[in-house]
């Protein structure tokens, strides 16, 4: 059986060290001056704050951005995001809890009557969660099935309240492609469209249920502004044409996330139009009192993160060369898991104990691993360097996103890797 290891970033070079900002440099230096192996992520809460601030500008009013909590929940980054977007969306109990402190935080409170600024997803919410939601009294939750519906009734009855809820729908075809599709194919994902005329009229007639709209979030990471115009527009006219025949009274489209992220925008990926996407946002009108959700969250916070591990040794065998981490997929299991080319920067550290051997390789392409007793433990395979030692940190700029959340670490029980707000 073969093993998926992300693809060689031959011919590439790593990125020089600048790549790296002076104040995260600073930083790492500082933390790799103590006694422990580095392994850390560093956020810098004003960065996924700037670029929350430049997506919401380019929006028309109708729209709305929620920041899905799962690509980041290190509350420093939650918090600084808080003022800038219009809400939060969210997966699990945890998420709910992030998502309502900073919500109080910075509005002290929702107004009497107002729901809460929270979108709920995820295709298996257990009852706990539901109950959370419920008597939070958040916007929409995504209903994924006819039996979630009807948990989310029987909630609410017994809470004395009424719940909003949206359908999550699976369309038989979208307009749009990404990395991650979860869509026009066969998934666990919200309700087949050939089933939402009969989900819907059911779901109007349970009681304790509000339903203001449709979810459909069908494909991520996708950098081509146009085609995800595109899709916000196929998203708004679906729903309210499926809205018209079933006698819903639509208020909200939401339309997930699905904003892609240039991991290689340093060596010259084109990063996500995001003028481009809001001029031809704003030329959809979607009927009077409708609000369209957004939901993005790796395309807020990639690049507010940098993983940051340092060289334990360089190896060379059968004419390879081996950088080995402390860390690796138990810390930022990213790169082997979609099996994309993460470039990095090697920040030389000057400090090493004397009369120890120092091991280097230079001027040659070298695969970086890490602490795991496994081959899959593998970030980055050939990458040309000038030069890395042992005692020198390898960091991984784009790692705000589905960076510390996303490992396994429990696996072998090493220490998990710090996280810092700058």
């Amino acid at each position: 059986m073969s093993i998926a290891l992300p693809p060689s970033a031959a011919p590439r070079s790593a990125y020089p060290a600048d790549v790296v900002p002076g104040p995260v440099r600073r930083r790492l230096l500082e933390l790799a001056a103590g006694e422990a192996p580095v392994s850390a992520y560093l956020y810098d809460g004003e960065a996924a704050a700037r670029r929350a601030r430049q997506l919401r500008a380019a929006l028309p009013p109708w729209a709305a951005v929620h920041y899905a909590v799962k690509a980041n929940s290190f509350p420093g980054v939650v918090r600084a995001l808080a003022p800038h977007v219009d809400g939060f969306e969210v997966a699990s109990r945890s998420e709910l809890e992030l998502a309502l402190a900073a919500l109080r935080e910075r509005d002290g409170g929702p107004a009497a009557g107002a729901p809460v600024p929270v979108v709920a997803a995820g295709p298996a919410k257990s009852v706990p969660v539901l109950t959370a939601l419920v008597r939070a009294g958040v916007e929409a939750v995504n209903a994924e099935s006819p039996l979630e519906l009807h948990r989310i009734s029987r909630i609410a009855v017994a809470e004395g309240t009424t719940a909003r809820v949206t359908l999550r729908v699976n369309p038989v075809d979208i307009p749009v492609t990404g990395s991650l599709s979860m869509g026009g194919t066969a998934s666990q994902f919200g309700i087949p469209e050939p089933d939402v005329p009969e989900v819907l009229g059911e779901a109007l007639r349970l009681p304790g249920l509000d339903v203001t709209g449709f979810h459909i979030h069908a494909a991520s990471n996708n950098l081509d502004a146009d085609s995800q115009a595109a899709y916000l527009r196929w998203c708004v006219e679906w729903a309210a044409k499926t809205a018209d025949a079933h006698g819903v009274d639509l208020r909200h489209v939401d339309i997930g996330g699905g904003i892609g992220v240039a991991f290689e925008e340093p060596a010259g990926e084109r990063p996500f139009d995001t003028a481009r996407f809001g001029e031809l946002a704003g030329r959809v009108q979607p009927p009077p009192g409708v609000k369209v959700i957004l939901e993005p969250g790796r395309f807020l916070v990639a690049d507010c993160g940098w993983y940051a591990a340092e060289v334990t040794d360089v190896k060379h065998s059968y004419g390879s060369a081996f950088a080995v981490l402390r860390g690796g997929i138990n810390h930022f299991q990213l790169p082997t898991s979609w099996e994309l080319v993460h470039n990095i920067a090697v920040l030389p550290v000057e400090r090493w104990p004397a009369g120890l051997p120092r091991p280097e390789a230079a001027g040659e392409r070298v695969t970086v691993v890490g602490e795991l007793c496994t081959p899959e433990d593998t970030l980055l395979r050939d990458v040309l360097v000038d030069r890395v030692r042992a005692g020198d940190l390898v960091v991984f700029p784009y790692a705000g996103s589905y960076g510390w959340e996303f490992a396994m670490h429990s696996f072998l029980g090493h220490p998990v890797a710090e996280r810092h707000l700058l």
